[in-house]
């Protein structure tokens, strides 16, 4: 897995490719602003990049920008992006169209190394992987979707693992269940949420997507 980082914080850049180096990672390079980002995939073309949201100059949405125009030049670009906290409208905007490859974290789940190394690993392979704070501040927004009220609280406990882009299998051993249960509670899931399995939409992502859009108490 050929690694680029993109992080105007020194202490944590360089800690994070320590980090991944151990784990026999290749990083082949690490930034500190969004045009020196957009050079090294230019020239590394990385299987997997990890931005900040915030860079350099303005600290605002550069990391974010950056990482669409990567994308652009290098389509299939797995992105985990880093965050100091929350920001709902992205959170909720990265899995809209179907997204995959992409992650997005706060920068303190870094230290719990194998939960960090496990959401890496889950988007360069081709998955979705939000941070459980963020899906936990989002069940606070008011309620608008009347279908997700349909579901069960199992179901509603799948779909929430769903949302931090945990698979089947991974599903099953947070809530102590088999596979094939986890299996049926989707296909429940599926059919309350009239998700058809004709429809040219990911499922599973848009389920998630209302999940996340209009989250329901439990």
């Amino acid at each position: 897995m050929r690694i680029v980082i993109a992080e105007d914080d020194p202490l944590l850049r360089e800690g994070l490719a320590a980090l991944l180096r151990a784990e026999s990672l290749d990083v082949v390079a690490t930034t500190d602003n969004p045009v020196s980002f957009l050079e090294a995939i230019d020239e590394h073309a990385p299987d997997i990049a990890i931005v900040d949201v915030r860079m350099p100059p303005t600290h605002t949405d550069e990391g974010i920008r950056a990482a669409v125009e990567a994308r652009r030049r290098q389509p299939g670009l797995a992105v985990l992006v880093l965050s100091a906290y929350v920001e709902q409208a992205f959170a909720t905007d990265l899995l809209a169209g179907g997204a995959v490859r992409l992650g997005y974290m706060l920068k303190e789940r870094v230290g719990r190394v194998e939960e960090f190394l496990r959401a890496l690993q889950r988007v360069a392979d081709g998955g979705t992987a939000i941070d459980p704070e963020v899906v936990g501040q989002l069940l606070a927004r008011p309620r608008q979707d009347d279908a997700l009220e349909r579901l069960s609280p199992r179901e509603l406990d799948v779909l929430a693992l769903m949302a931090e882009g945990l698979g089947n299998t991974a599903i099953a051993e947070r809530l102590f269940v088999t596979e094939g249960a986890v299996h049926k509670h989707i296909r429940s899931i599926f059919a309350k949420l009239d998700l058809s399995p004709d429809d040219r939409a990911d499922r599973r992502v848009t389920a998630v997507l209302r999940y996340l859009d209009n989250p329901v108490s439990r």
